[in-house]
């Protein structure tokens, strides 16, 4: 039988932070030292509240199908940190619980997106946005930044970007890979635009909230004029460090939460009975659990823009939140070790990777072609180790 597979899967890009964390897994398994700056996990645990909750689910028979949406109590505990944390009203039956936020925008892709319908990209972007959106069969419109513009995207490129065929806008605040954060101000003027087009859809995705390290998360559903057009993307993985748990959700209009609901019906059902109840718990929990992760990663990021300074060539900026910096390489394009001729931020990566044993990852995968990305969650001994290596390696380079 010929191994023939569809068209979908072979136009489908591997997940560029995903495959740099299988390089070095490779690497590893040969017997090499390889630090691994590319993936976005954060290295603490679990909180023991949290672990609590889940033991007691186990022991109270957690352990049947879920509704598809999931658990009532749970939407509740989501419906009511919407409110006590972000000031936006969605009422359970508008919530929509899936298997890692990730899930969450496929299911809204896949509910929205018609063949060639186009959607917005705000770039930098996380690196699953447009493979999700080819998924759909729509287009991908992506809207540069630079480091000059704190990787931001002005409402001017918005506007100028809008044909008769945008669907939806995509963003993320605080923003994976760059760490930026939208003030209230500029989500403001973002609202104020869309709002002029009813047939538009904002997607935002607000994984991040928990980790910002000046002023607050801001979300941009909480403007009234506009909230009927918002799609709220969360999840428990980065603030509460949760990430195998696989727990995402959407806050949304009830007609967009019941198309989700009918397509997740179709694909996973109720997520995890187990890890439901354990976010339950972490959402139920004052917010104040998150907050020594967030100031052990503002110390890291301090470290590393400290340290990162030290190495010629690298434009940086000050992320306000996330764990990761997006840093500008284009100093380093047409340089050479005499057998490696950098080229571009992928070339740099694979540099690092085989001669400094230091994954991260390229920014090419989120749509920027100058810039690579250095994920800082992992411990300050770790980092400076593997800033020292990138120093080194950099300097052999001419």
């Amino acid at each position: 039988m010929e191994n023939k597979l569809s068209d979908r899967i072979n136009n489908q890009t591997e997940s560029q932070t995903l495959a740099m964390t299988r390089l070095s897994r490779e690497l590893v398994a040969e017997g090499k030292d390889v630090i691994n700056l590319s993936i976005g996990e954060p290295d603490f645990d679990t909180p023991q509240l949290i672990k609590d909750a889940a033991k007691k689910a186990i022991d109270e028979n957690y352990t049947h199908y879920t509704p598809v949406p999931g658990y009532p109590e749970l939407r509740k505990a989501i419906s009511n940190k919407f409110k006590r944390d972000n000031k936006l009203d969605y009422s359970p039956e508008q919530i929509v619980v899936s298997t890692g936020a990730k899930q969450s925008l496929a299911n809204i892709a896949l509910s929205i997106i018609n063949p060639g319908d186009e959607v917005i990209i705000l770039a930098p972007y996380w690196v699953s946005y447009s493979e999700i959106i080819k998924l759909a069969e729509g287009k991908s419109i992506v809207l540069p930044s630079t480091i000059t513009t704190d990787f931001k995207v002005s409402t001017a490129q918005i506007k100028a970007a809008i044909t008769d065929k945008t669907r939806m806008l995509w963003f993320s605040s605080p923003c994976n890979p760059s760490g930026s954060v939208y003030i209230k101000e500029e989500l403001f003027e973002i609202a104020n635009l869309i709002k002029d087009y009813p047939n538009i859809l904002i997607v935002s995705d607000e994984i991040y909230e928990h980790i910002v390290f000046s002023g607050k998360h801001e979300s941009i559903a909480q403007f009234d004029f506009i909230k009927n057009q918002v799609i709220t993307v969360n999840g428990v993985s980065k603030g509460y460090a949760m990430t195998g748990w696989r727990i995402g959700y959407i806050g949304a209009p009830k007609w967009i939460a019941d198309a989700c609901t009918k397509m997740q019906g179709q694909f996973t059902s109720g997520t995890c009975s187990i890890a439901q109840k354990a976010a339950q718990a972490a959402l139920e929990a004052d917010p104040s659990i998150t907050f020594e992760m967030c100031h052990s990663f503002k110390k890291r990021r301090d470290l590393v823009l400290s340290l990162l300074s030290e190495i010629p060539g690298l434009k940086l900026n000050q992320p306000k939140g996330a764990f990761y910096i997006f840093a500008d390489v284009t100093a380093y394009f047409g340089k050479s070790d005499g057998t490696t001729t950098i080229k571009n931020p992928t070339d740099l990566t694979m540099f690092l990777l085989n001669k400094a044993l230091v994954a991260i990852v390229t920014g090419e995968a989120f749509g920027d072609p100058n810039c690579v990305r250095f994920s800082y969650a992992t411990s300050e001994k770790i980092l400076v180790e593997s800033i020292q290596r990138i120093k080194r390696t950099l300097e052999l380079l001419h």
